[in-house]
């Protein structure tokens, strides 16, 4: 079994060079649930030639449009592998459609016990070389801890002693998974039921990234009245997956410009949470 301990920090990916359009930044909203409820109340992001609305991306799409390879050992095994925590910052408005050259490096590798913690940083800058975006990505490998390295720093996310200010509940469709995979992610876990199982899941899980678009539209809706330039950052943890046409529940506390969140299955457990957002 390869061996993942401290050695990897420091490794870089090659810059790649990345492109989207129109196109796919409208895939990616539906991919994210955008007009499922009603076909008609997103057509900003859903849409190129709707009267009265110009095409807009929805911020979270900067996840898919920049985002890169991690420059991890090619035969470690990927059943194995839980994504973590996921936070991207936007330094301007996400283009419905352009070009950008990411690199990402791993920052830090930590020491869980039962696995190892990888943390990643990607970059994308314009051809000018001004700074677009950051994205920053955390990996669990399982059986992989135990190299006595680091734990990494304990989490400081406190929720609120209050009630939301905003509550959005979202129905997922059960083929969700099918669609959310045409944005680019083509791991097996969510669509092969042997290769979940292999993972230790009865059934194909969603996509932990498709639960986070859709979180990210609650956020956009209730808190930034559905205006994507006020949208500046997005952090969260994930907790459990849910399955294709599960019920999710955003619940969202506003404080300022700093938002704190927290998603939820049907049954009230948690999916993402250490949720948190810059919305001005």
């Amino acid at each position: 079994m390869t061996r993942i301990d401290g050695a990897l920090v420091g490794r870089t990916s090659a810059t790649v060079h990345r492109s989207w359009t129109a196109d796919d930044a409208m895939l990616y909203a539906l991919a994210v649930g955008a007009g499922q409820m009603n076909p008609l109340s997103e057509l900003e992001f859903t849409t190129e030639n709707t009267a009265g609305h110009d095409q807009l991306a929805l911020p979270t799409f900067a996840n898919v449009a920049f985002g890169v390879e991690p420059p991890l050992p090619e035969d470690l095994d990927y059943a194995t592998m839980l994504h973590a925590e996921q936070a991207f910052e936007l330094y301007d408005v996400m283009p419905t459609a352009g070009e950008a050259h990411a690199s990402c490096e791993v920052v830090g590798v930590y020491d869980k016990g039962s696995g190892a913690l990888i943390e990643t940083r990607t970059s994308a800058r314009d051809s000018r070389g001004s700074l677009l975006a950051t994205l920053r990505t955390s990996v669990f490998f399982r059986g992989h801890g135990g190299f006595g390295g680091d734990r990494g720093e304990s989490a400081r996310w406190l929720l609120p002693d209050r009630a939301p200010d905003h509550v959005v509940i979202y129905p997922t469709r059960t083929d969700q998974a099918l669609l959310y995979r045409l944005t680019g992610d083509h791991n097996p876990l969510h669509t092969d039921p042997s290769y979940s199982s292999r993972g230790g899941f009865e059934r194909p899980i969603l996509h932990g990234m498709c639960t986070y678009g859709y979180t990210g539209r609650a956020l956009l809706h209730a808190v930034a009245e559905s205006d994507p330039k006020r949208f500046k950052a997005m952090t969260g943890r994930f907790t459990k997956p849910i399955l294709p046409g599960e019920t999710i529940t955003v619940s969202i506390w506003v404080d300022g410009e700093t938002v704190r969140f927290r998603t939820t299955d049907s049954r009230g457990a948690a999916v993402i949470d250490h949720g948190s957002a810059v919305i001005v």
